[in-house]
């Protein structure tokens, strides 16, 4: 027979509609959903990003500086090139309003500012009149935590301020990053006196340039970057006007389109379970076609096209759902949004979510056809599927095999991140292979118990029936125990992730770090704490920030990628000798009074990632001076501690004339902190000072947000494994039925046979959750071990709530089809099966 007998066939299985394929167009169109709208949201935010590339930035171009102000050269390049120039510095300082202090993020700005958008305050008013005369504005939170009120004053350094307005809306809000304080706005020119930006002080400068219609970005970018290649300077431009959100939005979406990839596996297993249901319905109508001469070709090709063109319709609804609900909710998630987006219907994350879908349903279909055509014209006298070859032909198997790689392999092409596919296919392939495993080992272990739990009716026919052939143990325990896995999994992440942010610092942490002192204020200040009882410790270091710009006279980045260490500008530290707690790995510390060729100490873990080796030389940026010099050590640096830790110590003669200030951690009684902090404000207006709890808990309340998102797409995928449940218990109604018919016939009461119904979906139910614990707590050891590099501890109520809710959640789909089988009449179930 031809394949256009096979589609006339199809054609015609088609007129019964969908029955028996609610559950499967179900999974297919939720799983291809949630890709899409993940996608959709992502490429939303790009083109936000793209299109407001110059108000995020806050102009067309940006140079930025550590530690100084532009050169009168650098300045007249500025002016010459663009038609308006804005300097900002930002740094953090203290506010104080009498005794109270807080941390603030300053942004002190000419009046330029802002070169593109508006600055939105609070009573309405221009930002030069909120400004003049010594004006500021900040964040509610901050006049919140200080009880500042619109015409209050308060000082920053030794210089007061009035509060103007309060600060709504910052248009270049975004591309400053995370930050530790909130924000607070006043005019550099009134800082002259408040002793903040003085030299040596840690703060940056950018330089916004606001350039002529048309220009040439790329090629004034290679301009500045030639004219100013030693100096330190940094550009970005509209293009990317918050490469770090870019590049963290790509991170976030892709590994949320791997999860939502675990959710469309887990509905591949209903998908696969749907097939199967309805191939067995149609065993007599394939066995009858086989009696009139059907070839096995034509079998597959007629049950190929069919649940190909389901499939398609599946894909259709999901593709259409993840295009239209973050349309129609894009004002929402627009305004929730800190970052411009543009939320629409983009075709590109539509048709990888379609490749998705059609994917997934060709590896799950694929199986369960080609058993079809196993089933041979004898069938008609036999009641069930024949089942003699348990695996399908060779070349199936194949093309399985192919689909799945080529699954993976557009998976790692469209993420990006082809480590972080292998390890999600991985765990996703040993999670389904244990929870394979363990389905077997339960109709197994349910023989064997059935036999021995006399005494116990309602149990041992709950067991008597999950051993049995038509039982979908295996339906229930993949699905439900995939979605778990996942979420137990995202759990046991985030769970170790706080409490390395959290709980996982030494018993005795820094109270405080201290920025911005003088080297003329470290007697008193070390004064000031040595004397105090309550004091414990104290360790101050000098401290510079400088860029490494060539590696063995070899670009950085050429020579170790994009390694952190070289993003950017980094603490620079010198000392005569290494502390008592340094433990030098290889080489040899510089001997004191050492004032030959600059040497370097460079931290142990972090040169092994970047490839160095004693005798490597770098080439540091400081204060647009060069200073290159020779590794001579590698020692280890704990970052985890709490403690300072610089990546980079060289001899002190390398620096000296540097201007600089020092950096100090102070241990001292908690009850006794709020007296330091006054006492050193007072005395040294200057200096900032950071509380390492209130960091800590800035940095928990993003991985929160983090943890949310995540969390949304492991719920998905346990919603997925909840329609593939109700799907298998759905299937299993008839199966159900009969079993009641003959137990209500040999004298089974109602109730008994529900306790029955309810302990087979409780013991499915907790073996799924169970094995979805282990599987979970194994991948969340291996992503905090291997990717995270912390310790791992089991989180116990995420565990618990997890089995508890494998439980429930098949309790629930169980007993929702139990109430037809105990309602049917005994005699009519058992006349219609003779």
């Amino acid at each position: 027979m031809s394949l256009a007998t096979a589609a006339k066939f199809a054609k015609r299985e088609l007129r019964g509609g969908i029955k028996g394929f609610r559950i499967f167009l179900a999974c297919l169109a939720l799983g291809v959903a949630a890709i899409a709208a993940v996608g959709s949201v992502r490429s939303g935010i790009e083109a936000g990003l793209a299109r407001e590339g110059a108000a995020i930035l806050g102009g067309d171009a940006e140079l930025d500086f550590t530690y100084r102000f532009a050169t009168a050269d650098e300045r007249a390049w500025m002016d010459t090139t663009a038609t308006r120039v804005s300097e900002i510095a930002d740094f953090r300082s203290m506010a104080v309003v009498g005794e109270e202090r807080a941390l603030t993020q300053i942004k002190a700005i000419d009046d330029a500012y802002p070169l593109v958008g508006t600055v939105g305050l609070m009573p309405e008013m221009s930002l030069d009149v909120a400004l003049a005369d010594y004006g500021a504005v900040m964040e509610r939170v901050l006049s919140d935590r200080l009880g500042l009120s619109v015409g209050d004053t308060f000082a920053l350094g030794t210089q007061d301020f009035t509060l103007r307005a309060i600060l709504t809306r910052e248009p270049d809000g975004a591309a400053s990053g995370f930050s530790l304080g909130p924000r607070t706005i006043v005019y550099t020119e009134a800082l002259k006196d408040a002793q903040l930006l003085t030299s040596g002080s840690l703060f940056e400068t950018k330089y916004r340039l606001k350039l002529e219609e048309g220009a040439d970005l790329e090629a004034l970018e290679t301009a500045a970057k030639a004219r100013f290649e030693d100096t330190g300077m940094r550009w970005t431009d509209a293009r990317n006007g918050a490469p770090g959100v870019a590049q963290f939005v790509n991170r976030l979406g892709a590994f949320l389109v791997l999860v939502g990839l675990s959710g469309l596996a887990v509905g591949g297993v209903g998908v696969s379970a749907a097939v199967r249901s309805y191939l067995s319905d149609k065993t007599g109508v394939i066995a009858t076609l086989r009696t009139l001469g059907a070839e096995r070709s034509t079998i597959f090709q007629t049950y190929f096209i069919q649940i190909g063109v389901l499939s398609l319709l599946g894909i259709a609804i999901g593709v259409a759902l993840g295009a239209l609900v973050p349309a129609a909710l894009a004002p929402l998630i627009e305004a929730r949004l800190p970052i411009p987006s543009q939320i629409g219907i983009y075709p590109a994350p539509l048709a990888e979510a379609a490749l998705y879908g059609l994917l997934t349903a060709f590896v799950f279909t694929l199986w369960p056809l080609a058993r079809a055509e196993n089933v041979r014209a004898a069938t008609l006298f036999r009641d069930g599927v024949d089942t003699s070859s348990a695996l399908p032909a060779l070349k199936y198997i194949f093309f399985t095999g192919l689909g799945l790689a080529a699954l993976i392999g557009l998976a790692g092409f469209f993420s990006g991140t082809w480590r972080l596919t292998l390890w999600t296919a991985g765990g996703i392939a040993g999670a389904l292979l244990l929870l394979s495993v363990t389905a077997v080992i339960i109709r197994w272990t349910s023989r064997r118990g059935a036999a021995v739990s006399k005494g116990r009716p309602a149990l041992r026919w709950a067991l008597a029936s999950i051993s049995g052939p038509r039982e979908g143990a295996a339906s229930v325990v993949l699905s439900l125990g995939l979605g778990l896995s996942v979420l137990a999994a995202v759990g046991q992440i985030d769970g170790n992730l706080r409490g390395a942010i959290t709980t996982n610092l030494p018993d005795v942490a820094p109270s405080y770090f201290f920025v911005d002192i003088q080297r003329d204020q470290m007697p008193g200040y070390t004064e000031r704490l040595e004397n105090d009882p309550a004091v414990s410790r104290i360790d101050s270091a000098p401290m510079l920030r400088g860029v490494i710009t060539k590696i063995n006279d070899t670009p950085a980045r050429e020579y170790s990628g994009e390694h952190w260490v070289i993003q950017g500008d980094r603490a620079v530290t010198y000392a005569e000798r290494p502390s008592e707690n340094t433990k030098i790995t290889e080489g040899a510390w510089w001997d004191e009074g050492y004032v030959g060729p600059p040497q370097i100490s460079f931290a142990a873990e972090e040169a092994e990632e970047m490839g160095l080796k004693l005798n490597d030389t770098l080439t540091i940026n400081v204060l647009g001076r060069d200073i290159t010099g020779t590794i001579t050590s590698f020692r280890d640096v704990d970052f985890s501690t709490g403690e300072m830790g610089f990546v980079l110590t060289m001899n002190p003669a390398a620096l000296q004339g540097a201007p600089h200030t020092f950096i100090s951690t102070v241990y001292a009684d908690e009850n006794a902190e709020a007296q330091i902090l006054r006492d050193l404000a007072t005395a040294y207006p200057n200096i900032t000072a950071i509380r390492v709890r209130d960091a800590i808990n800035r940095v928990a309340d993003v991985l929160a947000g983090l943890a949310a998102a995540t969390s949304y797409g492991a719920a998905a995928t346990l919603i997925t494994g909840f329609l593939v449940l109700i799907g298998a218990a759905a299937a299993g109604t008839k199966a159900r039925t009969y079993e009641a018919a003959v137990l209500k016939t040999l004298g089974a009461s109602r109730g008994r046979i529900l306790r029955s119904f309810a302990l087979r979906a409780a013991l499915l139910g907790f073996a799924a959750g169970a094995v979805a614990l282990a599987a979970g707590i194994a991948g969340g050891w291996a992503v905090s071990r291997f990717v995270m590099e912390t310790d791992f501890n089991v989180i116990w109520p995420n565990a618990i709530a997890i089995i508890a809710g494998g439980v429930i959640a098949t309790l629930l789909a169980g007993l929702a089809f139990a109430w037809a089988p105990l309602a049917a009449r005994p005699a009519q179930v058992l006349r219609a099966k003779e």
